[in-house]
């Protein structure tokens, strides 16, 4: 038998988001760096639902050096403390550099699947960004895209719109709940 899960970005899914001339970006610190309401229950209801919770994340800038690798495992390790989350996959290739799983390529979510049994055309995917619903819909997830009106690329008929991932919870909650 085959786990559904929830794949969630993590920058404006997670944790906040820094919106800079309508652009997001990941926090710079970890004094920063902030989990935003209702994620830990959500997070918990997905976990009782039993959902397999899964981050994937692209990371570039910490081989741009904007960033340290440090700071990024000190952000996830604090992720895997406060939250029931089961794995964090991240990515810190470059866009155009060929690598599989840069977002919209979907190469942690397959990857993740291969690990956790995942059936993917059984889950769910909740980003906040064009390139996390490109991938969702690369393997065939349910997308909910986190819209905060970024000032970029729109993502592609993503399943649903919302204004959180408490709100993306709420559908996803009651979608397991009455198959």
């Amino acid at each position: 038998m085959l786990n559904r899960a929830v794949f969630m970005d993590r920058d404006g899914v997670i944790n906040r988001a820094v919106v800079t001339d309508g652009k997001s970006y990941p926090p710079a610190t970890l004094e920063a760096f902030e989990i935003l309401p209702g994620v830990a229950a959500t997070i918990d209801a997905f976990r009782a639902a039993g959902l397999k919770t899964i981050v994937a994340t692209n990371q570039p800038d910490v081989t741009a050096g904007k960033q340290t690798l440090e700071v990024v495992e000190a952000m996830h390790a604090r992720l895997l403390n406060e939250l029931a989350i089961d794995d964090i996959k991240v990515c810190y290739c470059f866009e155009g550099s060929g690598c599989d799983c840069y977002k919209p390529k979907p190469g942690m979510l397959v990857e993740a699947a291969d690990e956790w049994q995942i059936d993917l055309a059984e889950s769910f995917l909740v980003g906040d960004r064009w390139r996390d619903i490109g991938a969702g819909k690369a393997v065939g997830c349910e997308t909910y895209f986190v819209d905060y009106g970024y000032q970029e690329k729109r993502p592609v008929n993503p399943d649903y719109t919302v204004a959180s991932l408490y709100d993306a919870g709420q559908i996803i909650l009651e979608k397991v709940r009455t198959p």
